[in-house]
């Protein structure tokens, strides 16, 4: 299980579909993000006998898997507020970055294999750093934000 999970169930006593859809959104931006790292560092795992999808299944296969990856990725991100246990503001953010990861995994799939700088790949890698950081940085938010509501005497 992933941290998420295993820290929901030391608190909680048990694993919910919370947890489950934390995990989830982990467990599916991974791919993406790690082949993006794969791909502008094929030429160092190759060396090293490391095997990457990039070295064993082409360059093609991986840009496809990355967007297939990250529109997953993009998909469980949402899947908070469609649950509901994440409020719509919540959400609009989540599509927002969900549709950056869609776009920078679109850029990577229209990049040449020739390409020997892969911008695309570095900018995708380092995006999708950023979206991890910042979607489970806005649950957290969104989490305070709606017990201080209710706190408060307010209803969500």
């Amino acid at each position: 299980p992933s941290p998420p999970m295993i820290g929901w169930a030391c608190v909680t006593g048990g694993v919910s579909v919370e947890s489950i859809v934390l995990f989830l959104i982990i467990f599916l931006w991974t791919p993406a993000h790690f082949w993006a790292l794969a791909l502008f560092k094929m030429g160092d795992y190759g060396a090293v006998g490391v095997p990457m999808m990039p070295n064993v299944c082409g360059e093609a296969t991986t840009k496809r898997q990355i967007v297939v990856y990250a529109l997953l990725t993009a998909l469980s991100g949402i899947c908070p507020t469609l649950l509901g246990f994440a409020s719509l503001g919540y959400g609009a953010f989540a599509t927002a970055l969900g549709l950056g990861l869609i776009w920078y995994s679109l850029a990577v799939l229209r990049m040449p294999e020739a390409d020997k700088r892969m911008l695309p790949a570095k900018k995708l890698f380092a995006f999708s750093i950023a979206y991890l950081f910042a979607i489970f940085s806005a649950l957290l938010v969104d989490y305070v934000i709606a017990h201080a509501w209710l706190n408060a005497g307010g209803l969500i």
